[in-house]
């Protein structure tokens, strides 16, 4: 077996653990240090901008920017070692992959790049439409495109490419969640129910990934030792 494969998987399931971990301390932070944030208009926005710390929004989106690279990574070596009669549905999770990331990594690296340069330097014009803010701008669609349709064919083509085993049972249960948690969290973002939104991405998804994270971390240590197809 390939141990590259092996080792791969390993670290990105770590630092999938170590993205959604930080995530969870910026995310208590945000709300420690300044009022919820409901947006309203761009005045208004930047207000809360200039009156309250960022900092902690810039280390979540930086973590977010993180994992999306690292899932690629994680599902890649979870094609690697698929047996034969799998790798059709394991190369369809890997795709799917490619295209949250795509979607996901653009979306938070203009959030900290064109976006904050652009609001410290007074030019404005226009940028709603690329705030993460405004939940219903055009980045924020492509991002939740990303984060919901793509992740979610993703972890449900990845849950039909691990074998049934009692060994594997958890992670096919954390990524079977994660699948469903994405796409319902995009069914609440479509018909505007932002609770339904809140509850399935930052909760399911949230909750799913660590599980995702912490199982797979498992899966290729025992793989490595074990120098066997696992899925």
């Amino acid at each position: 077996m390939n141990t590259i494969s092996y080792k791969a998987g390993y670290w990105s399931a770590l630092l999938i653990l170590i993205c959604f971990f930080s995530w969870i301390v910026c995310f208590t932070g945000i709300a420690f240090s300044s009022p919820l944030f409901y947006w309203t208009n761009l005045q208004d926005y930047l207000l809360f901008e200039r009156t309250y710390p960022q900092y902690f929004q810039l280390a979540a989106k930086a973590f977010m920017l993180l994992f999306g690279p690292v899932y690629v990574v994680l599902i890649n070596s979870l094609y690697d070692l698929a047996l034969p009669s799998r790798k059709t549905v394991a190369r369809i999770a890997l795709l799917f992959s490619l295209a949250f990331a795509i979607c996901s990594c653009l979306h938070y690296f203009i959030q900290l790049s064109s976006v904050r340069i652009n609001v410290e330097h007074g030019q404005i014009g226009g940028i709603e439409q690329f705030l993460q803010a405004n939940p219903y701008s055009f980045m924020t669609a492509a991002d939740m495109l990303g984060w919901t349709l793509f992740l979610g064919l993703s972890s449900l083509f990845a849950f039909a490419a691990i074998k049934k085993e009692r060994t594997n049972k958890w992670l096919k249960i954390s990524m079977l969640v994660n699948g469903i948690s994405s796409l319902l969290g995009g069914i609440g973002y479509l018909f505007q129910l932002p609770l339904l939104t809140f509850i399935f991405i930052n909760l399911g998804v949230g909750g799913a990934m660590i599980g995702v994270g912490f199982f797979s971390l498992k899966f290729f240590r025992r793989g490595e030792t074990m120098r066997e197809t696992l899925i």
